[in-house]
């Protein structure tokens, strides 16, 4: 997805590079954290009752080794797609596939209570904002404004943004402890309400654990980044410090002052009540004097919605670059992946992304959401805790900018002992989440079903393997646009496949002639291979020359059969052929270029143009796939039909195949 962060084109991207890439990693996981504790502290409650600081010190210790364990698999494999990634190479793409699938639906949670929340955050100002109705609409406003900043595609000035606003959220967050600890400081408001196995009972505290993991969201939204941000050793190391202190003192803290400000009483708390929507405002409300009180309303009501749809628009980049490299790895159709032609946007997959997150907003169930997003994340962050440790075997040597402390040594390779730790929780959240919610696992279970059932019939009905990889060029996804040729070089060389290359092309220019005021202009070239151990401007001998302008004057003859095209005539030389044609379409600015290749044969390389090539499954010989591979423009190929070729060896028809 080149070109999302746009402004300035590759130089931009660079420089963005340089210097945006620690504090843009540090800025995306830092704000779905922050973001988390505005719609996800509430449900959490509901569930812990007075345990919500054990559970959420647990969830920042699963933050911290998940952020140990994206950092590694990045620096070994720097490539959009996080989870997805790093199963690829070490499992297969069966299982990359999976891990992906079960993180899109996570993007979609995610986006669907955030936007949700921002108008009960909006309350602060307007009351009306929270009330049924006026919620949903801002809901779909907010999904809508995401989907169209992300399909224009995200700016430099993004990330500085992104930034001020985490630290601003997070300088809340300190007034609000700071307060809260001198006003509201009371360990008693913890400790009496608890009951361990009657309030909290231990499945509600086994599952409220697995939702305060939302945060990790952030982790797999950063990591879609790998590739466009440069981030050295040193700097990898500050972001885990910064990034794994701030969430455990965020979430252990916040809660904590939460529960005393608004305490459990009989068996509850208005945390997961009426003030599920917007806990952080409930917090806030409990302070003295009331001026003081409502002036941090304001603050969190205006910092809280900005840093809700800031994490709602991570989340979907995130998303749309998930979906680009499930793309380019032909796990899902190329079509729900295109890229918009202009802005290299995933525009289809952002648009399919943003009603469907509407609809699960629609619903309006905190709890049902929260528990959906555990089924899919536990799955995915267990998947990549266990890739990471397969890689240490695969690829002990690989070149890890950053690598996972505490490792053992086992055998040829070494097991990082808090990725272990991370498997280890994952899969039991998992499990937890299947035996302990039924919504979540039979929506859950859908969902990968749905999905796995997509890839399998997307894989057959291409004939691929399930589990072997699969790519198609960047290129490949972008919108088509119509194609207009100004001019069309034509190379020759006297073979018997010149009639109908030049043909082919004439046809394109005569059909350009009929639309526009004008005609194209086929260029039809002849090479002169000189060898090396000749100067480029050696003599050539005349029968070769004489043969060069026989076949030149054949090639105008046949082009100039169609009516309304121009055939001009060169011949140049070269140290090889496929050479000398790239470099004469770019001195010539043409917009196509027409070769001859042959029909495929199992003959490695082809029977005619090659038979000495590496590929199995190649088409052409050297020089076709050179100009191929480094044209500057479109590139059309001609091949004879099987078993329709004419007496003197042409084809009736030239048959296109790229």
């Amino acid at each position: 997805m080149r070109g999302t962060l746009r402004r300035g084109g590759v130089e931009a991207e660079a420089r963005i590079a340089r210097s945006l890439g620690e504090p843009a990693l540090f800025a995306v996981g830092l704000s779905a954290a922050g973001a988390s504790i505005y719609f996800a502290l509430g449900v959490v409650a509901d569930r812990a009752l007075g345990l919500t600081p054990l559970v959420f010190l647990i969830a920042a210790v699963f933050f911290v080794v998940t952020m140990l364990t994206y950092v590694e698999g990045n620096s070994l494999h720097p490539e959009r797609g996080g989870a997805s990634v790093f199963a690829r190479y070490a499992f297969n793409e069966l299982w990359s596939f999976i891990a992906g699938w079960a993180i899109l639906l996570d993007y979609l949670i995610v986006m669907a209570v955030g936007a949700f929340a921002v108008s009960h955050y909006l309350a602060a100002f307007w009351g009306e904002a929270g009330e049924p109705g006026m919620e949903i609409a801002i809901a779909g406003l907010t999904i809508a404004y995401v989907a169209w900043v992300n399909i224009r595609g995200i700016t430099a000035e993004r990330y500085p943004f992104l930034l001020r606003l985490s630290v601003v959220s997070v300088a809340l967050f300190a007034a609000i402890l700071a307060v809260g600890s001198v006003q509201l400081f009371d360990v008693s408001l913890l400790t009496d309400s608890i009951e361990l196995g009657q309030a909290p009972r231990w499945d509600d505290m086994i599952f409220a654990t697995v939702i305060a993991g939302v945060a990790l969201t952030g982790i797999e939204a950063a990591s879609g980044l790998a590739g466009d941000l440069r981030v050295g050793r040193r700097g990898l190391r500050r972001v885990v410090r910064l990034s794994g202190a701030g969430v455990l003192v965020l979430f252990v803290g916040l809660s904590a002052v939460a529960l005393m400000a608004v305490p459990v009483q009989n068996g509850s708390t208005e945390l997961g009540g009426r003030l599920i929507e917007a806990p952080v405002l409930g917090v806030v409300s409990a302070f003295e004097p009331g001026w003081l009180a409502e002036a941090f309303r304001y603050v969190v009501g205006a910092v809280g919605a900005l840093v809700l749809v800031q994490a709602v628009s991570g989340q979907m980049l995130g998303l749309g670059r998930l979906t680009y490299s499930l793309g380019v790895n032909r796990q899902i159709p190329s079509g729900l992946s295109r890229l918009h032609e202009e802005r290299s946007t995933p525009y289809v997959t952002i648009t399919i992304a943003a009603v469907l997150a509407f609809a699960l907003a629609w619903a309006g169930d905190v709890k049902f959401l929260t528990g959906l997003f555990a089924f899919g994340a536990m799955l995915a962050f267990t998947i990549a805790h266990l890739a990471v440790i397969v890689l240490r075997f695969r690829e002990p040597e690989g070149p890890r900018t950053f690598t996972i402390p505490l490792s053992v040594r086992v055998g040829s390779g070494s097991v990082p002992l808090p990725a272990a730790l991370g498997a280890a929780l994952g899969a039991t959240a998992w499990i937890s989440v299947v035996i302990l919610h039924e919504g979540a696992r039979l929506a859950g279970g859908a969902w990968m079903l749905l999905g796995i059932a997509l890839y399998v019939g997307y894989r057959a009905g291409q004939g691929r393997s399930l589990t072997k990889r699969f790519t198609i060029p960047a290129e490949a996804l972008k919108e088509p646009k119509e194609t207009e040729y100004g001019s069309i070089l034509v190379p020759v060389s006297g073979d018997v496949l010149d009639d109908d290359i030049v043909g082919t092309a004439g046809r394109l220019a005569a059909e350009e002639a009929k639309e526009g005021e004008g005609g194209t202009v086929l260029e039809v070239l002849y090479v002169f291979e000189v060898p090396l151990s000749l100067p480029l401007d050696a003599r050539v001998q005349p029968e070769r020359v004489a043969e060069a302008r026989r076949v030149l004057a054949r090639a105008k003859e046949v082009g100039e059969e169609y009516e309304g095209v121009e055939v001009a005539t060169a011949m140049v030389r070269g140290r090889t052929v496929g050479a000398a044609i790239v470099s004469e379409a770019r001195r010539r600015g043409v917009e196509a270029i027409v070769l001859a290749a042959e029909e495929p044969s199992r003959v490695r390389g082809g029977p005619v143009l090659g038979g000495l090539t590496r590929g199995r499954d190649r088409f052409a010989g050297d020089t076709t796939r050179y100009v191929i591979e480094k044209a500057p423009c479109k590139v059309i190929l001609t091949a004879p039909p099987a078993g329709q070729t004419t007496r003197d060896g042409h084809t009736d028809v030239p048959a296109p195949v790229g």
